[in-house]
């Protein structure tokens, strides 16, 4: 048996694929057929003057989905999917699939998320997860390079890592326990002993929110660094992405081309150092004149091009009745194409006075928000580490800026694009007392964090680390404007399947 993604190798050759029916076109004496096995999509020209009646009339009994068997000669063709077709010779059907509720035509996304495990065979979606799968496997990749190695966190935690208002909590044998915010407490037990090392697993976070950025359960890497401070934890973080970023583009083209990302966006994040600003220089920036004239100005286009694509969808849908066969395919595309940008663009326009509202009024010592982060982040073509935030919105672990005692050494790395955050990390607290301090300020009992303060009693040195979300980071790369998207079966708030 033959893979799709292996064709290359059989030019002119016979070969057997099994599969699935992706897509079906036919006349009186030709079916194409798109079969998908998993690692790509091959077009398969059944035609009548190469194969017998029996094996062309049962091509044309196959469905969406159907499972089949076929065999053919490979042919180069640039015209089609993947470069190249396969002429039939044979053909297998293993079974014939009922009528698939998921055709080619518009779907809601509440349909399509109940119908998530169908979902998932999309082209779009398949792009997805390979690009998810390639990134996940340019992180080891990196981090091994780097001389660390991957430990494992538990699940079950006794104690909170960030505050206790987003723990899921569970019974543990009439004992409470909670599924893990962060693996990064264990993470710092792990670098006293090994130096350098990352964890890479599921995280749990009870936030009662419904935005585009938001899981339940979701993916971080976490690694951990004895003897790093804050610039040394930027520079490996930055060193990181950019390492991400060129495995996916060396790797993964074709299914970003798949998701129509704009790969020169990625390569500027290559190309160029990522730019770091203070919290304070950040607050100074959302506040600017500068800013309130780009949303403006964003505005204005949003509007603007609404009306142009409004216009053009009017046009096309007057040609949709007296157009041929294949142009009504284009329009149809076309349509559904225009449907999803006229959502985005009233999103952005209902957005868009809520981000001017929201960064006229920002003060000082606050958090930064969604919409701060997508403001800053839509002015620049690189990620933005922003650093120093005031202490009272940070952690109870993070290190306080020995310059001034207000700030904490931590940095947030916000993807460009309007994406938002993806990094979180600091710094660590590693004075015994400074921390006991913390920990009685943020009213958490010490005796369950009298392992973790043991850290400090034997051998504390300065220490850093930093959590990268997957999920996040998928969708900045692959250019997805949600993070159900990211993963195989999200996890949100109302959504627990399928």
């Amino acid at each position: 048996m033959t893979y799709i993604n292996q064709l290359s190798q059989f030019e002119d050759q016979e070969v057997t694929l099994k599969g699935w029916v992706y897509n079906i076109r036919s006349s009186k004496a030709i079916h194409f057929l798109e079969v998908r096995d998993g690692s790509g999509i091959c077009q398969c020209i059944v035609s009548a003057d190469d194969v017998t009646t029996e094996v062309f009339d049962a091509a044309g009994t196959l469905k969406q989905e159907s499972s089949l068997e076929i065999t053919g000669k490979v042919l180069k063709d640039d015209r089609s999917i993947g470069g190249y077709e396969l002429h039939a010779s044979d053909l297998k059907i293993i079974q014939i699939a009922e009528n698939y509720p998921i055709t080619p035509k518009d779907h809601g996304v509440e349909f399509l998320m109940e119908n998530r495990h169908l979902w998932l065979r999309s082209r779009r979606q398949w792009a997805a997860m390979q690009v998810r799968n390639a990134i996940q496997f340019s992180i080891h990749k990196f981090f091994q390079e780097e001389g660390f190695i991957q430990m494992d966190a538990p699940i079950f935690t006794g104690n909170a890592a960030e505050g206790t208002t987003t723990l899921f909590e569970t019974d543990y044998f009439d004992e409470k326990a909670y599924l893990t915010q962060s693996g990064q407490l264990y993470g710092e037990a792990m670098a006293m002993a090994h130096g350098k090392i990352y964890t890479f697993g599921p995280t749990f976070r009870a936030e009662k929110s419904k935005t585009r950025r938001h899981l339940t359960e979701f993916w971080m890497i976490e690694p951990e660094m004895a003897f790093y401070d804050l610039d040394m934890n930027m520079d490996l973080a930055e060193k990181m992405l950019k390492y991400i970023l060129k495995d996916v583009l060396d790797h993964k083209k074709p299914e970003l081309e798949i998701l129509e990302r704009d790969t020169s966006l990625l390569e500027k994040a290559i190309d160029n150092p990522f730019v770091r600003m203070s919290y304070t220089d950040a607050v100074d920036q959302l506040k600017s004149e500068k800013t309130a004239e780009m949303l403006s100005k964003m505005e204005s286009d949003r509007r603007e091009e609404l009306n142009q694509i409004q216009n053009e969808l009017e046009e096309i849908k007057k040609e949709h009745g007296s157009a041929k066969k294949w142009r009504k395919t284009q329009i149809d595309q076309r349509i559904k194409e225009i449907h999803a940008r006229v959502d985005q663009i009233e999103e952005d326009l209902r957005n868009i006075p809520v981000w001017m509202e929201s960064a006229k009024n920002f003060r000082w010592g606050n958090d930064f928000g969604g919409s701060d982060e997508t403001i800053l982040t839509m002015q620049y073509e690189t990620p933005l580490m922003i650093h120093r935030y005031p202490a009272e919105v940070k952690a109870f672990y993070m290190k306080r800026d020995p310059e001034d005692e207000k700030l904490a050494l931590a940095v947030d790395v916000l993807a460009p694009e309007g994406y938002g955050e993806i990094i979180g990390g600091s710094q660590r607290e590693d004075d015994l007392s400074e921390l006991q301090k913390r920990i009685a300020e943020h009213d958490l009992p010490e005796e369950v964090f009298s392992w973790f303060l043991d850290l400090r009693r034997y051998g504390t040195v300065p220490h850093s680390g930093y959590g990268l979300g997957l999920e996040r980071t998928v969708s900045w790369i692959c250019g997805l404007s949600h993070v159900r998207e990211t993963i195989p079966f999200p996890r949100m708030l109302g959504r627990l399947r399928p």
